[in-house]
């Protein structure tokens, strides 16, 4: 699973957090698929998290160097 997140953009992550949201609202999963679905969603959101913060730094970094 760490080979596919190096591979994800944010974009993709977001998305499949989003369809993982509407089938766990829609309450057509069973126990055992919505186990899988809020673990995979626990990834993603770590994932999504890591990059925004790497993105903020990035910019904060850019935005000194103008000063």
């Amino acid at each position: 699973m760490e080979e596919e997140m190096k591979k994800m953009t944010y974009t993709s992550a977001k998305k499949e957090l989003e369809t993982i949201v509407a089938s766990i609202e829609s309450g057509a999963l069973d126990v055992d698929a919505l186990t899988d679905k809020v673990k995979r969603a626990t990834d993603l959101i770590i994932f999504c998290k890591e990059k925004l913060t790497k993105t903020d730094s990035e910019l904060q970094k850019l935005l000194e160097e103008l000063d």
